[in-house]
């Protein structure tokens, strides 16, 4: 039943775009698969879909309650695939009443999990959420931080608990129930195929070299901008003008302070170095 591939990060880690490279190489057409259109499987956080398979109203029950019934739900996607199935989660691996997982092991094929150097993330967050980047730096050092935890209206998605932003992905690449591969957002940039390559052979599937770069000529960035600015993104925050902004690798230097830079290297220097995002002397290497 280890059936699902966790398509895990922290928000803004370039999730979604591996999504359109995987939907491109599964689907090998002849033109890019559109962005609202990917079928890559449900996020794990789906409201409607835990509705719809527990038989409850999620809005009837609190976010720990909701939480307990969770595990439950992906059991039933596991056993519902005959070879893989992939989701998307934003989820720290996070144990419930600090014992069984939120995400069950005996479900679970694998993970890759995407990390994107912290300081473009709390931009690109920011941006995201429709808030200032001093607030996303603070969200980003709680480990109390929820996303779609608010209160003042029903989201369509559950709550889910992130944790600090190092502690999310210690969380996912440390825990040992299933294997995991790390996939850096900036070599996905700097050099796509090798990349997109090797996380396509962790999970099992083709790298033909002509299909391999069909696939990611089709989820090139731009691509993607120009398919939300002609017809929008399903997946956009209200908050936020557009979805795929920019992409871009090191655009923090024209954003953070020198002290917003100090505060996230404090707070996360020893994960960054861990990952290659800080040289040997503490400084920013992208």
């Amino acid at each position: 039943m280890r059936t699902i591939l966790w398509l895990a990060s922290y928000p803004k880690s370039g999730n979604t775009w591996f999504r359109a490279f995987l939907a491109n190489l599964l689907g090998d057409g002849e033109e890019p698969a559109h962005i609202n259109e990917l079928n890559t499987g449900s996020i794990a956080s789906a409201r409607q879909v835990f509705d719809d398979l527990v038989g409850v109203d999620a809005a009837d029950l609190t976010p720990d309650e909701i939480d307990t019934l969770r595990p439950a739900v992906y059991r039933r996607w596991a056993e519902s695939y005959d070879d893989i199935g992939f989701h998307k989660v934003h989820d720290a691996y996070v144990r419930l009443d600090g014992e069984l997982p939120l995400i069950p092991a005996e479900a679970t094929r694998g993970a890759l999990y995407f990390i994107r150097n912290p300081l473009d993330v709390a931009v690109s967050y920011a941006h995201h959420s429709g808030t200032d980047v001093g607030t996303v730096i603070d969200w980003m050092a709680d480990p109390t931080h929820c996303f779609a935890a608010g209160p003042r209206r029903l989201h369509e998605q559950l709550r889910q608990q992130m944790l600090t932003w190092s502690g999310h992905v210690t969380s996912w690449v440390d825990q040992t129930e299933f294997p995991v591969h790390v996939v850096r957002y900036e070599d996905m940039r700097r050099c796509p195929e090798p990349t997109f390559g090797a996380a396509a052979a962790f999970a099992g599937l083709a790298t033909e070299p002509a299909r391999l770069a069909r696939a990611v000529a089709f989820a090139d960035f731009d691509e993607l901008r120009r398919q939300e600015a002609a017809d929008g993104f399903s997946e956009k925050s209200p908050a936020a003008p557009s979805f795929f902004r920019k992409g871009e690798v090191g655009s923090w230097r024209g954003h953070l302070t020198d002290a917003q830079v100090e505060r996230l290297v404090a707070d996360h220097g020893h994960v960054m170095e861990r990952f290659g995002y800080l040289d040997r002397s503490g400084a920013p290497v992208f």
